[in-house]
């Protein structure tokens, strides 16, 4: 059977980027039973409530909640269980130093598959206030605006030709 390649995601956390400023990613692995690599497989995942927490220098993931998988039996997985996230010690001992300023936070981003393996992108994250948000999506609509207008006047010149 050949080796799985390329990246395949399976949950996109889309609240995360509007409710949060996200001032560094990270990449880490993640330890999985077997039934919940199988669910990840179908797809059956969400992180909309999942956040990362550091304790005794390991990184866990909390909240993040992966559905059970349907042909399991009895050795299935709880669904929101506590999961811990494989990284490198510099990349945790510089986590722990950037969540013990105020404000900063790890969330998950991103759960996809990287060359057969499940990988979680965390963020390391500071909350946005309501103002911050409404100019993030005044921004994003005025952008849009302008090309919309610059596709319209391209298209027009294109038919006078």
């Amino acid at each position: 059977m050949p080796k799985e390649q390329g990246q395949k995601v399976i949950a996109r956390n889309k609240k995360a980027r509007h409710e949060y400023e996200i001032e560094a990613t990270y990449e880490a692995g993640i330890s999985l039973t077997g039934t919940e690599v199988k669910s990840l497989r179908a797809g059956r995942a969400s992180l909309v409530d999942g956040y990362a927490v550091i304790k005794d220098a390991e990184v866990w993931l909390q909240g993040v909640h992966i559905a059970e998988y349907a042909e399991g039996t009895w050795t299935n997985h709880s669904p929101r269980r506590n999961r811990k996230l494989l990284l490198h010690r510099a990349e945790i001992n510089k986590l722990i130093g950037k969540t013990k300023e105020t404000g900063l936070t790890l969330i998950p981003l991103e759960l996809y598959f990287k060359d057969g393996k499940v990988k979680v992108e965390i963020g390391l994250a500071r909350g946005k206030k309501t103002y911050d948000k409404r100019q993030t999506l005044m921004e994003r609509q005025n952008k849009r605006e302008a090309e919309r207008a610059m596709a319209a006047a391209f298209k027009r010149n294109n038919r006078r030709r």
